[in-house]
Order: structure tokens, then C-alpha cells, then sequence
């Protein structure tokens, strides 16, 4: 028996950043995230150009899904390589991608980075995707806990990525579909602030467009400081709404969609940055055959646009020198102020003294100083004395440094009577 998907998708910018590095889509046969990894170049256009890739897979596919499946995130690797070659500037730029691609019976699932596919059947959530980061690896070796690595300093490093340099093979697998099943895809800006049981709850009641709102709305409230894609899909035996397109949605959507889900996502995330959720109209279902909406290399050319990589490179390099700089001043400001709390005790003209500073000299500079010239004559002392006074007697602090003088004093007094 032939089972369909029904599915809803949102993504939202978030509370903090200026723009949305995720991408996502879902249609009939294909549901898929991907994440522009932080902080690097145009995670944006990394994100959105693997998913205008990833989206041809949404046909029936044939009895090799897994050769299917890791066949398009090798071509979207290989066309995030060819935007480098064409850009050097945008060298760096890489995403994550988790694909779920159904058949009717099964899920093929093709996974590399640290966006999420959860299956949750009969009040049971089931993470199916492991995720390829330095956390990850700790939890793994069991230094750290599930929850620890929600609040570790380096939970956003990330092992594996497509971009277009490394070729990282993904994770490939298969999942039997069951009526009733929940499908559920996130960017980190959910999974990694979410608790299992708190997701859980969400996808337990309603519909998939009302679980995908909650999901983003309990992930904003839950302080996720990051871009939030949610996509959800039920396994059910009737097919879906005639009127129920493909949706794609963040960095590689065309047009805001207006229309609000669940009669509530219009006003909710326009509030949390006065902008939109990034999702489209349904993509048209006369889209010549190779072609995309929303293609940065074609209809998003202006949006996309290469940026000048040298543009502020000298402000940036100024910035750079004048941070060294005052390091180095701050290093060489604790080095004086310790040396100058040093003493001991050399020779002076002919006479016994007590110097500040450091016993030791660099070409042109002097580190100490005389700070006390005493009475006692260095002729007046043997021969070791004096050679010993020559070179240098070491001190631990101003007083001992007198000490020392007042024992040379006390020979030269004795060697006098």
C-alpha cells in the first residue's frame, strides 16, 4: 500500500540575526534542511544553493533511493565547488543538509552536519540523525551530557559540511513509514534549544502546520539565538489537499508568503524582527524542466550578487595592527613594572652599589638603574669579593640587597682596624 506525506515547512530569522542562513523545502516525496554554517562566507548562499539542488529528488523515486539520495547532496557539493571556482571570494562558504525522501513506504535519509530528522510514532520521539560536531563526539566519548552540550563554548563547531573542498561522504539510511508516523526536520536553532520531552509534546497534537509554527514560537521563546527551520510531515493513507504544493522556505525562497498557517505565523513572526518568515507562495507546477524559482545563480542574481572581498580589507588590517599593538604594549608595561621591583648588587665607579632592575642588558637598552651608591670602596675588598660584586649579586627585594652591603661594610671595617 502507497502512503502520502503530508507536510508543512516554516523558517524564521530569529531575534538576533540580521539575516536567514537556513534553507528548506518539502514537497510530496522530499523533505530537506540545511543550514549555512556560522560564521562562515555566505552561509546564505551555500544553504539555499544545495537546496535548489536537493528539491529535484521530489518525484517518485526509484527502488535505489539511498543512490538517489547521495547522488543529489554530491551534486549540490559539487554546484557549491563551482560557485567557489566562479567567486574565490565566497571560499569558505558551506551548509549542512538532512534529506528524508519518501517513497511511499519508506524514508531514504542522507545526513552531513548538525541539522536534525526525528521520527516520533506512537508518543515516541526517536532522534534519527547524528550529528557531525565537536559536542557530539564528546557525548559520544561520554565527557559530556545531552543537555551540557546545549550550553558547551564550542557546540557550533561543526566536523563535516558540504563545501565544495572536503567531498564528506553523509550518513545513509533507510526508515519504514507507518501510517500515523511523524516526520520531523529542524536547523539547529531548534534541536539545539529544544529538550527531547518539549519537542515531543509539540509534535504529539494538531497538524503538521500547526506543530511547525510551535516549534519555531517555543524555540524563539526558549531563547534559540539562531535562524529556526521547522518542517513536518505526517504519514497518512488518504492523500493530501489538492491545494498542498511544495513549500520552500529561509535563504532560498523567492517571495515572502503572506498568507498566515494555522490562521496565526503572519503575526507571531513578523513581531520578532519586523520581517517575514521567508516562506513562498506553492511553487508553480510549470517550471521548465532543469529550472527553479528563486536559482541564485538566475532569479536571485541581484540578491546574491558577489561582494567586493577587498572592500574595508585596510580598515581591517589597521584594526588588526592597532589590537597587536596594544597587546604588545600591555605585555611590555607588566614586564617593566615587574623588573623594576628587582634589586641587586654591582659595582659603581669604584664603589660597592645597589641597582633596580634586571642584572642583564639588550642591545641599546639598559634594564636597570643605580638606585643606591653605598661607601664601601671595591679595592678594599679581596679579589673574589670584588669579582663576585662585578658581576652581579642577586636580591630578593630592596632589603636584602642592603643586608648584602652592610656585610662588605662590616669586612671593610674589620680589613681598616
Amino acid at each position: 500500500m502507497s502512503l502520502y506525506l503530508h507536510y508543512s515547512a516554516i523558517s524564521d530569522v530569529g531575534r538576533v540575526r540580521r539575516e536567514n542562513q537556513d534553507s528548506g523545502y518539502a514537497g510530496p516525496w522530499l523533505l530537506t534542511v540545511c543550514d549555512g554554517v556560522g560564521g562562515a562566507v555566505r552561509g546564505d548562499l551555500a544553504s539555499s544553493t544545495a537546496v535548489q539542488a536537493l528539491r529535484k529528488l521530489d518525484q517518485e523515486p526509484d527502488e535505489d533511493i539511498l543512490g538517489q539520495v547521495a547522488g543529489a547532496i554530491h551534486r549540490a557539493d559539487d554546484r557549491i565547488a563551482e560557485l567557489v571556482e566562479e567567486d574565490p571570494g565566497l571560499n569558505g562558504t558551506s551548509t549542512t543538509a538532512t534529506v528524508a525522501l519518501f517513497d511511499g513506504t519508506r524514508f531514504g535519509l542522507g545526513h552531513i552536519g548538525d541539522s536534525r530528522a526525528y521520527l516520533y510514532r506512537r508518543g515516541e520521539l526517536r532522534q534519527l540523525t547524528h550529528d557531525h560536531t565537536f559536542v557530539q563526539s564528546l557525548i559520544d566519548e561520554g565527557r559530556i551530557t545531552e543537555e551540557q552540550s546545549r550550553s558547551h563554548p564550542h557546540r557550533n563547531l561543526i566536523l563535516k559540511a558540504l563545501d565544495g573542498i572536503r567531498h564528506e561522504e553523509p550518513d545513509l539510511f533507510e526508515v519504514p513509514a507507518e501510517v500515523g508516523d511523524r516526520i520531523f526536520l529542524c536547523s539547529d536553532g531548534a534541536c539545539g534549544t529544544l529538550t527531547p520531552e518539549r519537542m515531543a509534546d509539540i509534535l504529539s497534537t494538531g497538524t503538521p502546520d500547526f506543530a511547525a509554527v510551535e516549534m519555531v514560537r517555543a524555540s524563539l521563546e526558549a531563547g534559540s539565538t539562531d535562524n529556526v527551520t521547522c518542517l513536518v510531515a505526517d504519514v497518512a493513507e488518504e492523500a493530501p489537499p489538492e491545494d498542498l504544493a511544495p513549500l520552500l522556505v529561509g535563504a532560498a525562497a523567492d517571495l515572502p508568503r503572506r498568507m498566515p498557517l494555522a490562521g496565526a505565523v503572519g503575526g507571531l513572526f513578523r513581531g520578532h524582527r519586523s520581517g517575514d518568515t521567508g516562506e513562498i507562495p506553492p511553487v508553480p507546477g510549470d517550471v521548465p524542466e532543469g529550472a527553479f524559482p528563486g536559482d541564485p545563480i538566475d532569479a536571485e542574481a541581484a540578491r546574491y550578487a558577489p561582494r567586493d572581498p577587498g572592500r574595508h580589507r585596510w580598515l581591517r588590517r589597521l584594526l588588526v595592527i592597532a589590537v597587536l599593538a596594544g597587546l604588545a604594549w600591555i605585555v611590555l608595561a607588566a614586564g617593566w613594572s615587574w623588573s623594576q621591583q628587582q634589586f641587586y648588587v654591582g659595582e659603581q665607579d669604584g664603589k660597592v652599589a645597589i641597582f633596580r632592575g634586571l642584572n642583564a642588558d639588550l642591545p641599546g637598552v639598559s634594564l636597570s638603574h643605580v638606585y643606591e651608591v653605598t661607601d664601601v670602596d671595591l679595592d678594599r675588598l679581596s679579589d673574589i669579593e670584588a669579582e663576585t660584586v662585578r658581576e652581579g649579586i642577586e636580591a630578593d627585594d630592596l632589603d636584602e640587597a642592603r643586608l648584602t652591603v652592610d656585610n662588605y661594610a662590616a669586612r671593610q671595617d674589620v680589613d681598616a682596624g
